[in-house]
C-alpha cells in the first residue's frame, strides 16, 4: 500500500515530467507492470506446447494484463488516498497531493477496466467470462489490509492470476492435468506475497498508529522477514516443480537457478531495522528475477 521505499527517498520509479501521461503512469507506478508480466506471458509460452500460438494473442494478452494492473492499482490509489495523504512517506502521490484529481481517477479505473474486459472478449469466451470474476478479486484487494494481517495473500493471488490467464488466454480451456496451471500461480503467489511482505516493513508504525493491518504488525519486523523467506522458499519449489511436470527442459531450470541467486541476494537487502537498501531489493532484483524466468522458459521452448 506504499512505495517500497524509505521515507524522504527518490522513488527511481517514478517518470519525470508533468504531463498528463506522466501523472497518470506515477498515479499507477506504471513500471511495476514489468513484475508479474512475464509470469502471464510464461502462462502463453506453456499454452504453446499443445496449442497454436499467434502473435496477437500475446499482444492481447499484455494488454489485458497491463490494464488489469491499472485498474487494480488505480483503484488501490483511490481507496487508499486518505492514508496515503496521512502517511509522511506518500503523501505526496499525485492523488492526495492534488496533481491528479479524483473524478480523473475513477474515469482512468473506469477505461482500464473496460479496456481488461474488451481484451478478453478478444481472446476467447472463457476468458470474458472470468474477467469480472478477476476485476472483483483485484479491487477487493484494496480493503484486506483493514481486515486481515495476511494482505500480502491475497495481493499474490491476483498476481497469481496472471500465469493461469496466459494460459487460458491461448488454450481456451482448463489444462487437461488441472493442477499444473495452479503450480505456477502458487509460484506467483508466494513470491508476491513475500515481497509484499517486505514492503511492509516501512509502514510498521503507520500502520500500527491508524490501525491498519498486515505480518509486520501481527509478528514484528524480524519474524515477517522469516515468513517472507519461506515464502520464497516455496516460490522456487513451485518453479522448480512446474519444470517438473510441464515439457521444459534444462534451460528452463538455468532460470531458476538464476531466480535463486537473486532472491537470496534480495534477502541480504533487507535487515530487520535497516530498510535502507529495500529501493534495490523492490525494484530492479524482483523485475529482474520475473524477466529471466520467462527468457530462460522461452528459449527453452525455441531451443
Amino acid at each position: 500500500m506504499g512505495d517500497p521505499l524509505p521515507a524522504g527517498a527518490v522513488d527511481g520509479q517514478t517518470i519525470g515530467g508533468d504531463s498528463a501521461v506522466v501523472r497518470f503512469a506515477n498515479f499507477v507506478k506504471l513500471p511495476h507492470t514489468l513484475f508479474a508480466l512475464p509470469f502471464a506471458l510464461l502462462g502463453v509460452v506453456y499454452a504453446s506446447f499443445a496449442h497454436r500460438l499467434s502473435v496477437g494473442v500475446v499482444l492481447v494478452v499484455a494488454v489485458a494484463f497491463a490494464s488489469a494492473r491499472f485498474a487494480a492499482m488505480g483503484f488501490n490509489r483511490i481507496i487508499d488516498r486518505d492514508f496515503d495523504a496521512a502517511n509522511p512517506r506518500t503523501r505526496d502521490r499525485d492523488l492526495p497531493a492534488g496533481r491528479l484529481s479524483l473524478a480523473h481517477a475513477w474515469w482512468a479505473v473506469g477505461v482500464a477496466a473496460v479496456v481488461f474486459v474488451g481484451a478478453a472478449a478478444l481472446l476467447n469466451p472463457l476468458c470474458l467470462a472470468l474477467s469480472p470474476v478477476a476485476l472483483v478479486w483485484i479491487f477487493g484487494y484494496s480493503y484486506t489490509k483493514r481486515y486481515t494481517h495476511w494482505s500480502h495473500l491475497w495481493l499474490g493471488g491476483s498476481l497469481a492470476i496472471a500465469p493461469v490467464a496466459g494460459y487460458l488466454a491461448v488454450a481456451g480451456q482448463w489444462d487437461p492435468t488441472w493442477w499444473t496451471p495452479l503450480v505456477i500461480a502458487m509460484a506467483v503467489l508466494t513470491w508476491v506475497a513475500g515481497f509484499d511482505i517486505f514492503y511492509a516493513l516501512q509502514d510498521e508504525e503507520f500502520d500500527r498508529r491508524t490501525g491498519l493491518r498486515s505480518a509486520v504488525v501481527l509478528l514484528g519486523d524480524r519474524r515477517a522477514i522469516l515468513v517472507g523467506k519461506v515464502l520464497h522458499g516455496v516460490t522456487l519449489v513451485m518453479l522448480a516443480l512446474f519444470g517438473i511436470v510441464t515439457p521444459f527442459g534444462w534451460l528452463y531450470f538455468v532460470g531458476v537457478a538464476g531466480a535463486a541467486v537473486i532472491l537470496a541476494w534480495e534477502h541480504q537487502l533487507v535487515r530487520p531495522g535497516d530498510l535502507s537498501r529495500v529501493d534495490a531489493a523492490f525494484f530492479t532484483m524482483n523485475g529482474v528475477m520475473s524477466v529471466l524466468v520467462f527468457l530462460f522458459a522461452t528459449a527453452d521452448r525455441l531451443w
